[in-house]
């Protein structure tokens, strides 16, 4: 692919335009006097450098197979309002971000050269971009463990399956207690990456023994992504079929009771584009870190949130806050706050949690700079409280309610870091505030891929 100036164009990395080393017999210069000589040369050329006018002429694009040019276009068009060499190393990198970005190449290389033929201008530039395109058909193998749970993900993708960066992905997950799979189509607009559409179709079955409950969901949705102003946006439509049954035998009668088939339809807020779950609901997270002395870390964190039931309907058991657990209010078990019939938690329309956490070195700091960096001592203090509201009371009533019969711990342990995607914790913790039918544990061992710091 070739374009010219006068059509539509781009551009990409470059090497090094630092001045060689220099080598040869002492000629008696003080090495003061050299590293001031060599400054001045660097500085002179980069004068240089900036001050020469050049005119990109061309953009050769070479390797495509499927990929259309046009969609290329868009991309490295900004290469040809460079004025001097700097600007066009600059804009020849945001280039090749660009194309690296669309997620269609292996590689992205980047020549820049004086034009030659008929029509090359004395300060003409050409550049040329060498791309590797990634295979028509990829797959993925994995294991994941999060939320005291393991799983095993299969995955298949199709890059860039019609020539203009679209994707279009299969994935299978089986878990300890979910198993899923989904197909999935991803579409960028042209010249503006950003802005994309991704469309799903998937099957989610789940176990949540803390309700004695397990969830079949068959759904479609789609994704509508879009930059305004310095933020990034997303508006999604979701169609759910619910089906909702009995984990056990022993399920309480409040489980049983919302037991069968819901139909849910959510656009941003639930429940105004049919179907029979009809809810508003709303959270929030704040967290703050900040690295202290003797290489420690002390991290707090704020996270709460409230549905809201409209259309005169109660709100669905699989739609409620749960709270409790490694990853929330450590000390008491997982989603074990709140409101429960007969030894199954219900979940609350309405939590708040917060956590302050210190990590520190290991004491002595035994295998420092290589395996023992990946162990941290843990210190916590975590706080949280759930419940539902009466809608009819105000919200004076609602936080003094939120202010009653709170749940907290705090304690010590050990944290170990596996790569940059899961840790592994060890804790003693010493749980308060218990209330009946709370369920806790003096000691927690917990496994998570992202978590909150709570």
């Amino acid at each position: 692919m070739v374009i010219s100036s006068h059509d539509f164009s781009t551009f990409s990395t470059l090497q090094s335009m630092d001045p060689l080393p220099m080598h040869g017999r002492d000629m008696g210069v003080h090495p003061d006097d050299m590293i001031e000589v060599q400054e001045a040369e660097h500085e002179t050329k980069q004068e240089v450098l900036e001050n020469k006018d050049v005119v990109v002429q061309h953009v050769n694009i070479e390797g495509l197979g499927r990929t259309k040019e046009d969609l290329l276009g868009y991309e490295i068009s900004e290469v040809f309002d460079a004025k001097n060499l700097i600007d066009v190393m600059k804009k020849s990198h945001i280039a090749r971000q660009k194309l690296l970005r669309l997620g269609i190449f292996k590689e992205v290389e980047v020549v820049i050269d004086t034009s030659d033929g008929a029509d090359a201008l004395p300060n003409g530039l050409d550049v040329t971009f060498e791309v590797t395109e990634m295979k028509r058909l990829t797959g993925s193998y994995n294991t994941m463990v999060g939320n005291n749970e393991g799983s095993m993900v299969l995955g298949v993708k199709l890059p860039n399956v019609f020539g203009r960066a679209e994707k279009l992905t299969f994935q299978f997950s089986y878990g300890t207690k979910e198993t899923s799979y989904g197909l999935s189509f991803f579409k960028p607009q042209p010249g503006n990456f950003e802005r994309n559409l991704t469309l799903n179709l998937y099957k989610v079955t789940g176990q949540f023994p803390w309700s004695s409950l397990k969830e079949t969901d068959r759904g479609v949705s789609t994704e509508l992504n879009f930059p305004l102003w310095r933020t990034n946006h997303t508006l999604k439509w979701e169609g759910v079929w619910r089906e909702l049954g009995c984990l056990a035998r022993s399920a309480s009668f409040a489980v049983r009771e919302e037991s069968g088939h819901t139909l849910k339809s959510a656009l941003s807020l639930a429940g105004y584009t049919g179907g029979d779950a009809s809810f508003l609901k709303e959270d929030f997270e704040l967290q703050v870190n900040r690295r202290l002395v003797w290489d420690s870390v002390l991290s707090a964190s704020l996270w709460g949130g409230c549905l809201l039931p409209i259309g005169g309907r109660p709100s669905s058991i699989a739609d409620r806050f749960y709270l409790g657990g490694p990853t929330s209010v450590r000390g008491f078990g997982m989603y074990s706050i709140g409101p429960q019939s007969e030894g199954d938690y219900l979940g609350g329309e309405a939590y708040w949690a917060g956590g302050l956490h210190l990590y520190t070195p290991l004491p002595f700091r035994p295998g420092r700079g290589g395996f023992g960096d990946l162990f941290r001592t843990h210190f916590f203090l975590n706080a949280g409280n759930l419940c539902n509201l009466n809608y009819g009371e105000g919200p004076r009533a609602h936080l003094q309610r939120l202010a009653e019969c709170v749940r907290w711990s705090y304690g010590a342990g050990i944290v170990l870091r596996l790569g940059n995607i899961a840790r592994l914790e060890l804790n003693y913790c010493i749980p308060m505030g218990v209330q009946s039918g709370d369920r806790y544990n003096t000691q927690t061992f917990g496994g998570a891929g992202q978590t909150r710091l709570l």
